[in-house]
């Protein structure tokens, strides 16, 4: 995962101090370069504490080893395809196919980028062993649900995405440690969602988490936490690249998991076949 990455992930966690120290580094990245961390806190006007703190909080075990990130993400950077604007309301056709375009590669890059293989390879180990599964969303993360449950079924997975809360709260009530509770929220704060886990918690059941990245109040119930990105802030683009993120990763975990399979990829064949028959009718 990138520096950048991270900082935009968890832009909205940050301290005021911590925000500035964020914003002069998404937007003069290239200055870092040359700047101590004295100088860093000088041109931001914090304290060299706050600097500590800063690459700290990102995960870095202090400033040499964050300046070295934001070195090697310039240097990727360099030929990563960037986002041109964001759409307005007076873009043409031509436009919006361009920005919509460059917006979805470079939310699926940074989607991959956030993600790391132990927890994805955890992810399918306990998708694979659940005798159940609750997805569990709202609002647009529940069409992704709903999508992530029929691809599930395909595999022979029994599976519940219902798009009621009281309905998915009845199910997981009855729900053991032999079940799997995977919630997905692209903020992660989602209310409904968080009473889905605490249920799913005392019950014993496993849980996966897919939202924004970080701690918040779904993820931290989550034995395996998945993240999404939604870069931008418009309302135009803001659910669509996030179902983006989202629907990325459940493909990419529906595949895995019909690739190491033989019984799944059977179990795949045979019900394409049904549909199939019943298409040719």
């Amino acid at each position: 995962m990138t520096a950048f990455v991270k900082i935009k992930a968890l832009h909205k966690s940050l301290s005021l101090n911590e925000k500035k120290l964020a914003d002069y580094t998404l937007n003069f990245a290239a200055e870092i370069r040359q700047l101590s961390s004295q100088g860093l806190a000088d041109a931001v006007s914090v304290s060299q504490s706050s600097v500590v703190k800063f690459t700290q909080k990102l995960g870095y075990k202090g400033y040499p080893t964050f300046k070295l990130a934001i070195i090697d993400a310039l240097n990727e950077e360099d030929t990563a395809i960037q986002i041109h604007g964001e759409i307005t309301l007076t873009d043409d056709v031509d436009a919006l196919f361009e920005k919509l375009y460059l917006s979805k590669v470079s939310v699926l890059a940074e989607t991959k980028n956030i993600n790391d293989a132990a927890s994805f390879n955890q992810a399918l180990q306990l998708i694979d062993k659940a005798k159940r599964i609750l997805i569990s969303g709202v609002g647009g993360s529940a069409l992704v649900c709903k999508d992530f449950s029929y691809k599930l079924q395909k595999l022979g997975k029994f599976c519940i995405a219902d798009h009621d809360t009281h309905a998915q709260l009845a199910n997981v009530a009855n729900f053991t440690k032999e079940d799997l509770v995977f919630v997905i929220s692209e903020s992660g704060e989602t209310r409904e969602v968080k009473e889905i886990c605490l249920q799913a918690k005392k019950n014993k059941c496993k849980i996966i988490s897919l939202t924004k990245y970080g701690d918040n109040p779904v993820s931290i119930h989550a034995e395996v936490r998945l993240f999404s990105v939604a870069e931008q802030d418009s309302v135009r683009l803001s659910s669509i690249l996030a179902r983006t993120s989202q629907e990325y990763v459940i493909d990419m975990l529906f595949i895995a998991l019909t690739q190491g399979s033989a019984e799944k990829r059977k179990l795949l064949e045979k019900t394409n076949a049904v549909v199939a028959r019943l298409k040719q009718r």
